[in-house]
């Protein structure tokens, strides 16, 4: 087995304490369970297939191991599945606090709406599509960055499939709509995927015309959670410092704009016409 020289996995984000926590105590399993069998640091590396130097880094917590890693550790360790089990919580790890945090309120919420005025919403993008503006991203990620920011992007999207299904309300500006990001194939995809979503029965889709006159979301992104105990959090990049909120009053506030927006937007039916129209350009 060939040992490679861009060793595969994440950085541990040093102010995700829960993170490290996990990371560490992963870690350190794997250096007893390789010790206890008396084994080498690079004869390790060499038998799951990976450099010595990634071995250290995952055994002393600094590196978030992929699942081949610890798959591939769990066989040459004869640990039996407890190695590999790690990655149930390893792989919560990989993606950054904040974007957890994110993903465990759109898992609870009944109710979600999203207003996007400059990309496509990124519950309702494309891998291809998130990749590509990843990487446009300025200073740029690495590319290990950009896969763990596209993974965690997409494993967000596992909302759609929730049981029973959240009401999710979507507007987006025409203008992002139009610009091909990826080239044209990935910008098909793009509203193809668009298409798909909009027609399902808990999403409503709307798209917010390029000619029409001010409204409250010219000033950036708004997002609203709703859960079933009747409680509620929004983030509008135009009120409040762009914090999340909790406050009844600034929730009244942020409700009101979001409802200006969806009321400006063009209806669900006309924006899945209008989306089916841009397709129909090419």
């Amino acid at each position: 087995m060939t040992v490679e020289t861009n060793e595969p996995g994440w950085e541990v984000d040093p102010d995700d304490e829960w993170g490290v926590a996990v990371i560490t105590t992963v870690g350190r399993q794997l250096r007893l369970r390789r010790e206890a069998v008396g084994m080498r640091a690079a004869d390790f590396g060499e038998a799951v297939g990976y450099g010595e130097d990634l071995v250290y880094k995952v055994e002393g917590g600094k590196r978030i191991p992929r699942q081949e890693y610890l798959d591939r550790a769990d066989a040459v360790l004869d640990a039996g599945g407890l190695i590999a089990a790690a990655w149930e919580d390893v792989k919560r790890v990989r993606y950054p606090k904040r974007v957890r945090e994110l993903g465990k309120l759109e898992a609870t919420a009944v109710e979600i709406g999203v207003y996007e005025c400059n990309i496509v919403a990124g519950l309702l993008q494309t891998p291809e599509h998130a990749r590509v503006l990843m990487e446009a991203r300025q200073p740029p990620y690495s590319p290990d960055d950009v896969e763990r920011m596209v993974a965690a992007r997409l494993a967000r999207q596992s909302v759609f499939e929730r049981d029973p299904a959240p009401s999710m309300h979507f507007v987006l500006e025409e203008a992002p709509l139009r610009r091909r990001v990826g080239g044209t194939m990935v910008w098909r995809r793009q509203l193809e995927r668009l298409l798909e979503v909009g027609r399902l029965h808990h999403v409503t889709l709307q798209v917010m015309p390029t000619n029409t006159d001010a409204h409250p979301g010219l000033d950036g992104r708004i997002e609203l959670l709703k859960f079933q105990d009747g409680a509620a959090v929004a983030r509008s990049d135009g009120a409040f410092n762009g914090r999340p909120i909790t406050d009844p009053k600034q929730l009244r506030i942020v409700e009101l704009r979001y409802g200006t927006i969806r009321a400006q937007a063009l209806s669900p039916r006309e924006s899945l016409a209008f989306i089916e129209q841009l397709l129909g350009e090419t």
